[in-house]
């Protein structure tokens, strides 16, 4: 005992349950589990949580029930306690698109011209009422907050291909982030450089990214090279300390991307004919065409994961239409159709979109059924709602699951958000039950045990 032969057995023993590997792991990256299409995700965020069956999901029954309250014989869950109105219809026609025949509403008529690419998942479910923690969950796989990203687990897993730039970045919408803020991009427990960068959705995209004019390249680079020294001889003799050793690869990052993100940019580089196509230099498309075609020009070169947020703010000046689901998914729908629709186009366009993983969704759904009389606006539903994925290994012309007639609930295939990031994951070739961090002790993973790969999108 006193030589450590016993630690020579519990060190096989270790060895044997993956122990080392992964704890190993937890201070660098992991190796792709298999062999997937798709390298980078872009993320489309409707912040807000927009009307499910106003936009992907049809429900021709709530015409025939219109005006009426919720017949009693359904077996309904409650409201949230939120006030429970009438019956409302689908605010705008649906129409079959592509050869698929997927029915998509008028709300996003450009969109439906790719809905054979479209996996449109009916029978997602959630865990929060509430917009904050329903969105740090959607975006972190818990509705507390203090766990990473979707975009920091993809970038922790598969690195990133481009040195140059961020391997995680997210832009807002301009009139401002989700109400639960950083928290949904956040590196939670892992280090620092797996958080997403923000870049704004106008002007220069990163903030005091250029140094002074009186300090040349290589002034800056000794510069660099004299404090990643002191850095250094400190750190070796603090072994452990990541978030130095974050801190001193934040600042080379940051000196490789004064040269190359104001490239990755620059849309001046790009026709005329591609501009027009995301409505760039157009109101109300232009915000939202320039961040999607920001975000092809990012994952081109290498970038793994970007997030877009549609909505900002709170209230109308994001999908959540309390007031009026015409005049608030008649906004927002008409500032994003377009962008998307050329995102997909242009991404095919490139050959891309086989690479590209695109999802698109909110944090929750809204309620059958307005919220009063002379009330046209619909209240939250975590209990169903829809999401879709498209390119990146994604079986297109699909409908996976359903919620009831009348879209209050998901009932069949139910797909968790725990099932939604087991499926982007596997999508980009990472097993969402061996992808772990050891963290306090434990193996922490995105999933948290729970979750199931959707198979049936899958191509």
């Amino acid at each position: 005992m006193g030589a450590g032969f016993a630690g020579l057995a519990l060190s096989s023993l270790l060895e044997g349950d993956g122990f080392f590997s992964s704890s190993a792991a937890a201070a660098g990256t992991q190796p792709q589990h298999f062999p997937a299409k798709a390298k980078s995700c872009i993320f489309l965020m409707m912040n807000g949580a927009p009307s499910h069956i106003d936009t992907f999901d049809y429900k021709p029954a709530l015409s025939t029930y219109a005006g009426k309250t919720l017949p009693e014989d359904a077996k309904f869950i409650n409201s949230g306690n939120r006030k429970m109105g009438f019956l409302t219809p689908n605010w705008r026609r649906f129409r079959p698109g592509g050869e698929s025949g997927l029915q998509i509403s008028d709300y996003f008529p450009r969109v439906r011209e790719h809905a054979d690419k479209l996996a449109v998942i009916k029978s997602c479910h959630a865990d929060s009422h509430a917009h904050g923690s329903a969105l740090v969950a959607m975006n972190t796989g818990s509705t507390f907050i203090g766990r990473p990203s979707l975009g920091g687990w993809a970038v922790y897993g598969l690195g990133t291909e481009n040195e140059s730039l961020p391997g995680y970045v997210v832009i807002l919408d301009k009139r401002g982030g989700p109400i639960s803020g950083q928290p949904n991009w956040s590196s939670g427990f892992m280090p620092s450089n797996f958080q997403g960068t923000l870049f704004r959705p106008v002007g220069n995209p990163v903030l005091n990214l250029k140094g002074p004019d009186h300090i040349d390249r290589a002034a800056q680079r000794s510069q660099l090279d004299f404090l990643a020294k002191l850095n250094d001889q400190h750190l070796q003799a603090r072994p452990g300390g990541s978030d130095l050793a974050t801190r001193i690869q934040s600042y080379e990052l940051a000196y490789r991307m004064q040269a190359e993100a104001p490239e990755a940019v620059d849309l001046g580089q790009e026709t005329q004919q591609t501009l027009d196509e995301y409505g760039i230099g157009g109101q109300p498309t232009d915000e939202y065409g320039r961040n999607c075609l920001i975000a092809r020009r990012l994952v081109e070169r290498g970038v793994r994961f970007v997030q877009l947020y549609s909505g900002g703010g709170h209230l109308e000046d994001t999908w959540d239409a309390h007031e009026s689901i015409e005049k608030n998914h008649g906004k927002h729908g008409a500032e994003v159709d377009q962008p998307i629709a050329a995102l997909l186009n242009d991404l095919e366009r490139k050959g891309l979109l086989e690479s590209t993983l695109v999802v698109w969704g909110g944090e929750f759904g809204r309620m059958p059924f307005s919220e009063g009389k002379d009330a046209p606006g619909r209240n939250h539903n975590p209990y169903g709602f829809c999401m879709w994925l498209a390119g990146g290994g994604v079986k297109g012309g699909t409908s996976y699951g359903a919620t009831d007639e009348l879209g209050f609930q998901a009932v069949e295939n139910r797909a968790h958000v725990h099932d939604i990031h087991a499926t982007i994951l596997h999508l980009m070739g990472l097993n969402h039950e061996r992808l772990s961090y050891f963290h306090q002790g434990r193996e922490e993973t995105l999933t948290d045990v729970f979750g199931n790969v959707i198979h049936d999108i899958v191509a």
